[in-house]
This record gives structure tokens, sequence and C-alpha cells, in this order.
């Protein structure tokens, strides 16, 4: 899928490109380089209150991998996203009584600080589940950013919980194995799956009773207070790709048609059709991502007859759900399933 964004729309603290751009400095990248291109000025990088848009980012962000030669520098980014980088969302979740109350907070308030990845939390069976949805078309963007989240969340829960969260956990990524996939052992040990179809933390459901040591009802209520006022004004700028790409994305059984997701969002499909083209895609391009994804992810961790897969994504017909397939991956569904 091609997206193109409008370069004026502000959707992420210029605060988290800062950090970017000093680790990349760090690493030896000439600073010159580093903002080449990306329409942004250092100045607005060290304003606390600036925003970027998702071009200025990922451009700075391809500035950096390049600068850098480092596959995996996401995983560095990660590690200095420390707890205390995120400000009242930060205070909030620690202020919490118990984990699986701080982990609802920051799935709810997450897009205040970095909405170029959707965080959901559910339960599944025996595991708790952190789920990261990218869902603004990133492509090689995609594992640089859910390395950075997914090494945040670790660290932050082995800050507040020691190793009990890792040391029974396990990860699922949506991209292939890449070149440094050997540094994933520092946080993951063996337990990672790579083309996954989902980016997934998951750890046993019994930690989420763990208290909070800094559990504090006052404190939580004043912080919880700014980030509702901070996701009025992050919610108005969200894009209308990201909008149906979550609705497409819900946990239904089964995905909702052109209609259904016009009239979630209160518009005719015509006028949603017509706003979609605005950023040169359409809802057909964005359910065939959202299907290969869900498809790939319920063939490597689910025993679904193949059938039964094609008619949950909306197929009448398995095998014209067959040659999607092979269309979005080169491969048949028979193939990804060997493979688990």
């Amino acid at each position: 899928m091609s997206v193109t964004f409008h370069p004026q729309e502000p959707l992420l603290l210029a605060h988290y490109g800062e950090i970017l751009y000093q680790l990349a400095l760090d690493e030896g990248a000439d600073k010159n380089k580093l903002l080449e291109g990306t329409g942004i000025r250092i100045d607005v990088l060290q304003n606390p209150e600036a925003y970027l848009s998702v071009n200025q980012f990922l451009s700075l962000a391809k500035n950096a991998l390049q600068a850098t030669g480092d596959t995996g520098l996401g995983l560095k980014l990660g590690s200095r996203l420390k707890i205390t980088t995120h400000g009242a969302l930060a205070q909030a979740a620690l202020s919490c009584s118990n984990l699986s109350e701080a982990i609802e907070l920051l799935a709810k308030y997450y897009k205040i600080r970095f909405s170029l990845i959707d965080m959901s939390f559910f339960v599944d069976g025996d595991e708790a589940v952190i789920r990261l949805d990218e869902n603004l078309g990133l492509g090689p963007f995609t594992h640089v950013l859910i390395e950075a989240m997914f090494v945040m969340i670790m660290e932050v829960g082995e800050f507040l919980f020691g190793d009990k969260l890792s040391r029974t956990g396990r990860c699922m990524v949506s991209y292939p194995e890449p070149p440094h996939s050997e540094r994933y052992r520092k946080y993951y040990a063996d337990a990672i799956t790579f083309d996954a179809g989902v980016n997934e933390l998951r750890f046993d459901k019994r930690f989420l009773i763990e208290p909070m040591a800094l559990a504090n009802p006052v404190a939580k209520r004043l912080a919880e207070q700014q980030c509702e006022a901070e996701l009025k004004q992050a919610v108005t700028q969200e894009t209308i790709v990201a909008k149906v790409k979550k609705l497409l994305n819900g946990r239904g059984q089964s995905i909702p048609s052109m209609e259904e997701v016009a009239e979630k969002m209160h518009m005719t499909s015509r006028t949603l059709r017509r706003q979609l083209q605005s950023f040169d895609t359409s809802f057909q391009e964005i359910l065939a991502e959202v299907r290969k994804q869900k498809a790939i992810h319920l063939l490597k961790t689910t025993d679904k007859h193949i059938d039964e897969i094609a008619y949950e994504l909306g197929y009448s017909d398995p095998s014209n759900f067959g040659r999607a397939f092979r269309k979005w991956t080169g491969r048949s569904p028979s193939d990804i399933r060997l493979e688990t």
C-alpha cells in the first residue's frame, strides 16, 4: 500500500525525534546529514511542545539508519525511551494500583506520545497480550519502530518487576528475521517468532495483579486528567487511513465492510472513498493489507483449517483466498502453515 501523508500534519512529539537524533550522533553520525531533507530545524527538536509530521520523522529515521549503518538501531532507540521520557502518561501509569490497570491506561493514552503505532491490550487464555499495530504504511521502517516500542516496554517491565515478565513471556513480530536478530536474545532469549503476522508481547496473566510500588490514586487522577486533555487533541490529528485500519483490525469475528466502517465513522461510503483517495489509497488496498497480516497470524498461531480462516477473513470461496494469499506473499497458505 502506498500512502502519501500531508507533510503539515503533526503526528508525534518532536521530543522523540530529538532522542533518535541524539542516538545517531552518539553512534558517530554527521549532524548536518541527519537533518538533511527532513524539513526539521534543530530548535524544533528541542522544543518540548513541538510536533513532527510522519514524513519528517521517517526522513530522520532513514538518515539515521544510513548514517550509522546499524539495522538494529531500533533496539538502541528503545533503550533510550525511559519511563521518565513520557511525561504525564508515565506518571499516570506508575501511579496505578497494579500492572493490569497500568497497561490498560497505557493502551488508552499511548497515542498522545507516539501515534505512529497503535497499542491494544487483552487477555487470551492464560496469557496477557500487548499488541502493537503499525497503522500508517511505514514500510521498511516498521521493524525499527516495533523494536523500539517492545524494548521500551520490556525494560520498563524489568525496572518495575525484575525478570518476572520476561521469564514467562514471548514475542511475535510481523516482519522477517533481520540481520541483527541475534541481538534480540538479550530481551527475549529464544522466545521470539519472526514473520508472525502480528506484533505481540505475551506473558503469564497471573502477573497482571502485581502491585505497583508507586501506586497513588491522587497522583493517578491528576496525571490522567492531563492525559485525557492531550488525547482529545491527538484524536483530531489521527489520519483517516489510521482510523480505517484500526476498525478493520478490531477484535470481532468478522472484518467489517466499507459501508459498516463508514457508518462507524459517521460518514457515507462515498465520502470515505473520497477521503481515502486524498491519501492516494483505497479501502480495498487497506483491507488487503489487514487480511494479509491476519491470515499469516492465524496460519502460524492457530490450528484452524485454511477454509475456516478464509471465511473469517470474508472470503466465501476458499480458492479466492488462496489466490489472494499467493498474490500477497508469493506463497500458498499451506506453505506458511508447514513452517510452524
